[in-house]
């Protein structure tokens, strides 16, 4: 059984940092993972993704310079590390997993949470 939990949302006032959990069981957590966000009235879009050892790491132009994204294999935790927020990345965020060696499309992901909610206010 594969599942993916993720934790840390919350509301944050704008310039605020937060950062994200996912904590993942089964073997999935072998696999590249990412991060993904769907803010209201729009698709699910990429936010940053890594390998499972860590040395291929992508990130949306969008939050590059603010955002980390990081894994724990030992802890079997992926995270995201989340600077500066702004209002514009309210939404709802989740972690996924596929078999691909990268992707940035959520369609070629496998696995996912349920996601948290992170609100940035103005």
């Amino acid at each position: 059984q594969v599942q993916l939990v993720e934790s840390g949302g919350r509301l944050v006032p704008t310039g605020e940092s937060l950062r994200l959990s996912c904590v993942a069981s089964g073997r999935t957590f072998a696999y590249f993972m990412g991060w993904f966000c769907r803010a209201p009235g729009k698709q699910r879009e990429f936010v940053a993704g890594i390998s499972d050892d860590s040395t291929n790491v992508h990130y949306a132009d969008s939050v590059k310079g603010r955002f980390t994204i990081s894994r724990d294999n030992s802890k079997m935790t992926l995270y995201l590390q989340m600077n500066r927020l702004k209002p514009e990345d309210t939404a709802v965020y989740y972690c996924a997993t596929t078999i691909r060696p990268m992707s940035i499309y959520y369609q070629e992901y496998n696995y996912w949470g349920q996601g948290t909610q992170v609100t940035v206010s103005s």
